[in-house]
């Protein structure tokens, strides 16, 4: 799942630095990638990927639902909002992040849509919060003076982890005594076996390889918490939808196609597809995460997005005081106006 951005003073400067360039880029029509105006759509999509995994546009592409649109790799990335300042600041064509990074690269004057989700969380793809076996954590009051490690701050994870606070009786003068911290995913697990953190965030082929080693156990998931749900969105500028229409309802249509297909393949044929894909592109990269691929966890039909999905995060957004509260209404940030799946 696409990191985000830290919270620190520090990061958050950058961060509004790197949005006022983002949005000065695009406004002054710099960005590289986008049209330029001169009414023939662009039909070649730059993109950035990720290693030893296959993307959603990727996986449509290979499938032969994007029709005279193609994929244009320009190299990966492993964070969500750089990914989306990439796309905003013309670099490439889209990018996907989580949706709290999608709302926060607006507030910052980016004019940027979601057009269709990118991943999310269902009973096969969750985050666990996971303790000790013998840890005596067992209630959100337990956390109070204990070390949560994460992969970053300021975005899904922690998000969640404020969310089920609230949600189990913390005021919002005792959340902060919870500690957060980074922990690169690869070192969670170790770092909550040698007691170094109390609690530790554990997704996919590392969370299965922890569980199956036993000795620990979930306190809370996000699928718990919340139900299914997508979690991140392909953003694309306006003006590139606006001048390439046809482009964006092809890609974004293509993305819903590929949605569908992964939930509805087996998911042993679905694997081996995708491990082809990767073997195909002939980067010498390592296909065995792959092996643990179970779904995209995106929640709706299609990758549709819902109010509800951007909601929740304009909340929690506001509350912190990262964005001014009213700032947004959820259809100010998406449009499903592309996405023709299951529409003739």
């Amino acid at each position: 799942m696409p990191a985000a951005f830290t919270s620190t003073p520090t990061s958050r400067r950058q961060f509004l630095t790197l949005l006022g360039i983002s949005a000065a880029a695009v406004s002054c029509g710099t960005a590289t990638a986008d049209g330029g105006g001169s009414g023939k759509q662009i039909k070649t999509l730059k993109y950035q990927g990720a290693v030893g995994a296959v993307t959603l546009p990727e996986l449509a592409q290979d499938l032969g639902y994007f029709e005279d649109v193609t994929l244009d790799w320009v190299g990966n990335t492993i964070s969500g909002p750089q990914d989306i300042q990439s796309a905003a600041t013309g670099q490439t064509h889209f990018g996907s992040a989580f949706n709290g990074a999608v709302i926060k690269l607006a507030a910052g004057n980016a004019p940027i849509k979601a057009v269709i989700s990118s991943y999310g969380s269902d009973q096969h793809s969750y985050a666990g919060y996971f303790v000790l076996e013998d840890s005596p954590i067992r209630s959100a009051r337990d956390l109070i003076g204990k070390k949560v490690g994460m992969n970053t701050l300021g975005a899904h994870y922690q998000a969640l982890l404020d969310t089920y606070l609230s949600r189990n009786g913390l005021s919002k003068a005792e959340a902060p005594k919870v500690e957060a911290l980074v922990i690169p995913p690869v070192n969670t697990e170790q770092a909550l076996r040698a007691r170094q953190i109390e609690v530790g965030v554990l997704t996919g082929v590392l969370r299965d390889k922890a569980v199956a080693s036993g000795g620990i156990r979930p306190l809370f998931t996000d699928v718990e918490l919340l139900g299914p749900f997508s979690a991140g969105t392909y953003i694309m500028t306006e003006r590139f939808i606006k001048q390439n229409p046809d482009t964006v309802r092809t890609f974004v249509t293509g993305v819903a196609k590929a949605i569908e297909w992964s939930r509805t393949t087996p998911r042993e044929e679905a694997v081996a597809r995708m491990t082809e894909i990767v073997k195909k592109r002939g980067r010498n990269e390592d296909t065995t995460a792959l092996q643990y691929w179970r779904s995209f966890g995106i929640a709706e039909t299609a990758g549709r997005i819902p109010d509800a999905e951007f909601q929740l995060w304009i909340d929690w957004l506001g509350e912190r005081g990262e964005i001014k509260q009213g700032q947004f209404k959820p259809a100010d940030l998406y449009t499903n106006e592309f996405n023709g799946y299951g529409k003739g």
